[in-house]
Order: structure tokens, then C-alpha cells, then sequence
């Protein structure tokens, strides 16, 4: 057995003891550990502030953008509602005149031109209408109006001598 100095731990005890002129070295070093420690709190609190922002704004853009799914459905919506509006306006026109109980079938005016043996001119003079919409009536692109109707009713009932004579009649 040796007889030194004490040991703590197998080491001489002078090595691992410290004398106070390294004790005030130490220092420092506690307040850099106090430091690290106070920051780390402050980020977990600052953490936990946010986050139910971080989750808010998160769910407010996901909101945001089915918001703007649903618009764009909408607007193609109305495109197809305003598509089938001008189909709708000219089912309208046809409304008026059944009201008065008058039918127009594009079909129906172009058999009867031809049954009465008339030209598209000499129809148009009888309706007193333009040649180009007794055309465009019977292609079904438009239709006549509600105060035209009744014109083309009486040339429904007409035969082809009594149009011929109306024809005469009439002021070219």
C-alpha cells in the first residue's frame, strides 16, 4: 500500500481539486448553461403560441381553396345556365304565343310554303316579313315573334288560289 497524498476516484485529489481563482472561471459557464436553458423554455412556450396559429392559417388556406374550386364550379355553372338562357328566351317567345294559342313548328311553315307552291320571297310578302327570317324560321335558328304568329296561322288555312290572289294584291 502507498502512503500519499489522498485519492479520490484513483486520481490525486490536488489534480481534481479546484482552487477558487478557477472557480470564477466557472461562472460564466453556469450562465451560458442559464442562457441555453432560458432560450429553450422561450422557444417551447413561443412554440406552443403559435402553433394553433400554424393550424388556424393552415386550415384557412385549405378553406380558401375549396372556396375557389366552388367558384370556378359556379362560374362554369353559369356559362351553362347562360348557354341554355338564350335556348330558354326563344322557349319564352314561344310562350307568349301560346298564350293565344297559336303553335310555330319551323317544319310545319316550310311543308306549308311548299304546299302553297310559294317561293321564301313571296311567303315573306304575305307575312310581310323579310326573306331572310322566313329562312331563318324554318332553319330553326329563330323564331317568330308573338304578334307574327297569327299571320302565319291564316296562311295555315289558305289554299294555293287564295294566296295567289293575295299575292296579286299586294304592292311588290
Amino acid at each position: 500500500m502507498s502512503f500519499g497524498p489522498p485519492t479520490i476516484g484513483g486520481e490525486h485529489f490536488q489534480k481534481t481539486h479546484r482552487s477558487s481563482s478557477k472557480e470564477i472561471s466557472d461562472v460564466p459557464n453556469i450562465a451560458s448553461v442559464l442562457k441555453a436553458e432560458i432560450s429553450r423554455v422561450a422557444r417551447k412556450d413561443a412554440r406552443a403560441e403559435t402553433q394553433p396559429l400554424k393550424k388556424a392559417s393552415s386550415q384557412y388556406r385549405s378553406d380558401i381553396a375549396a372556396l375557389k374550386r366552388r367558384v370556378l364550379a359556379l362560374e362554369k355553372q353559369l356559362g351553362r345556365v347562360l348557354k341554355s338562357g338564350r335556348k330558354a328566351s326563344a322557349t319564352e317567345e314561344t310562350r307568349e304565343g301560346a298564350g293565344s294559342g297559336l303553335r310555330f313548328s319551323a317544319k310545319g311553315l316550310a311543308a306549308q310554303r311548299r304546299r302553297l307552291g310559294l317561293t321564301a320571297a313571296a311567303t315573306a310578302r304575305l307575312l310581310n316579313v323579310s326573306v331572310q327570317s322566313v329562312y331563318k324560321w324554318e332553319d330553326g335558328k329563330t323564331r317568330p315573334r308573338a304578334s307574327q304568329l297569327p299571320a302565319i296561322a291564316k296562311l295555315r288555312k289558305m289554299g294555293k288560289l287564295e294566296a295567289a290572289k293575295i299575292l296579286d294584291g299586294l304592292p311588290e
